[in-house]
């Protein structure tokens, strides 16, 4: 005889936060790809860690902000348990990038405008933190 086939037990139904947070994810990357193609003001820029990277750099690095939220809109989509954690690092990661960007810049505000972008901007980050818990103790 053959062995049986073990199967996995099927996925819960998603919740409406996690089909939110994936079409947000598809949306943006459904924003950001003509943009940075298309758009002459934008397509050659792209902030990482609050430090604007220019020219053929920008332009070479945009497919990773397309791929991180593609993975993320994926993640969420699939409900894989650790993209709550995940998606909270890169809002504290884009929080931190705001107040970096607002000292770095010369079009940025100074950090006491940063300092509260970023307290706003981890507000959500909080959220992800407290909904991944709550996911992982209802399994």
């Amino acid at each position: 005889m053959y062995p049986r086939a073990v199967s996995s037990p099927p996925n819960p139904p998603r919740s409406r936060a996690a089909t939110a947070l994936a079409l947000f994810c598809f949306a943006t990357v459904a924003f950001l790809v003509p943009r940075d193609l298309f758009f002459p003001e934008t397509r050659d820029v792209e902030v990482w860690l609050g430090l604007e990277v220019r020219g053929r750099a920008g332009l070479a690095t945009a497919p990773l902000h397309w791929a991180i939220f593609a993975l993320g809109g994926w993640v969420f989509w699939t409900q894989r348990p650790w993209i709550w954690r995940a998606a909270a690092g890169y809002v504290f990661y884009v929080a931190l990038s705001h107040l970096v960007w607002s000292e770095a810049s010369p079009y940025g505000n100074g950090w006491p405008l940063g300092l509260l972008q970023m307290l706003a901007i981890s507000l959500p980050g909080f959220w992800l933190l407290r909904a991944g818990g709550a996911k992982a103790r209802a399994r």
